[in-house]
């Protein structure tokens, strides 16, 4: 009979193309790991992965077999779930994404809120922008979502959870910092801008636009994955940003940056979740929390 272990075993091994690797994110030893691969090849006759130099990848029987296996995994995972419920949150799991200033700035108290609450409930976050944290939720890799983005999609539910500030920032030295910038001051400015899919450069884009400086008007130097990476580029090179006020502010405070004067609208923090998908207990519990 395969066991979960078995199957756990052979996913990692699969996403990661090596048994030592795969050992080392299960920590387990080596050979436990190919132990249990032999174990399976061994008991159904099948190669389920081909040796390639210090690598492997999966053959033929072990490509077909590994949807099958997550499928397996992803039931029992169910279940468990399940028995956590019935626990009444003594213990379980909940998996959170958030776009990168509301899991950066947002999220984290109210976690540490819920955690003293419910010490046995393991948490985990993961951070990217809005439209990585719609995919996560859509996929079912995470349970709920927290983003500062627009999502148009009719599988997932949003909710209006804070407003959010925006402002453009430069080093205080910067020629825009005195005084009110106009549309033609931003058009000669040089500028660095969060990456397309983020909720940030999508607020930004509508807010510009809707006060008549589209995107394609501004000279934009450089793009960043995040709010820190702009700030920091902004400061050493002497450009404009914008980010959320959350993220800017100790950077002001420590007088690097200055806010211009010069607003955008203001925008809305949104919890997604995915409509047919049971929710657990635990995200029902979190979701009462923000």
């Amino acid at each position: 009979m395969v066991t979960l272990e078995q199957l756990r075993i052979f996913v990692e091994v699969a996403e990661r193309g090596h048994m030592t690797r795969a050992a080392e994110a299960l920590h387990l030893t080596q050979s436990a790991v190919s132990a249990a691969v032999a174990a399976l090849e061994g008991r159904y006759g099948t190669r389920l992965f081909d040796r390639i130099g210090r690598g492997i990848v999966l053959s033929a029987a072990g490509a077909a077999f590994l949807p099958e296996a997550k499928a397996v995994l992803a039931q029992a995972q169910a279940a468990a779930g399940t028995l956590d419920d019935i626990a009444g949150l003594r213990r379980g799991a909940l998996v959170l994404a958030g776009s990168q200033t509301v899991a950066s700035y947002w999220l984290p108290g109210r976690m540490a809120r819920f955690a003293h609450a419910y010490p046995g409930v393991e948490l985990t976050l993961i951070a990217g922008n809005t439209a990585q944290v719609a995919e996560l939720v859509r996929a079912g890799a995470a349970d709920l979502g927290f983003v500062e983005g627009e999502v148009d999609d009719p599988a997932l539910l949003r909710s209006r959870m804070a407003v959010d500030h925006l402002g453009l920032y430069a080093p205080p030295t910067h020629p825009l910092a005195e005084g009110t910038p106009t549309l033609d001051d931003l058009r000669a400015a040089a500028w660095v801008l969060r990456e397309p899919g983020s909720g940030t450069r999508s607020h930004m884009e509508r807010g510009l636009a809707g006060a008549g400086l589209p995107l394609s008007e501004l000279q934009v130097l450089l793009e960043a994955p995040s709010n820190e990476a702009c700030l920091a580029a902004a400061v050493a090179g002497g450009l404009v940003t914008v980010v959320s006020d959350l993220a800017a502010r100790p950077h002001v405070g420590a007088g690097r940056v200055t806010r211009l004067a010069f607003e955008l609208p203001a925008r809305a923090f949104e919890l997604l979740v995915h409509r047919p998908r049971r929710r657990s207990r635990a995200a029902t519990a979190f979701m009462a929390f923000v």
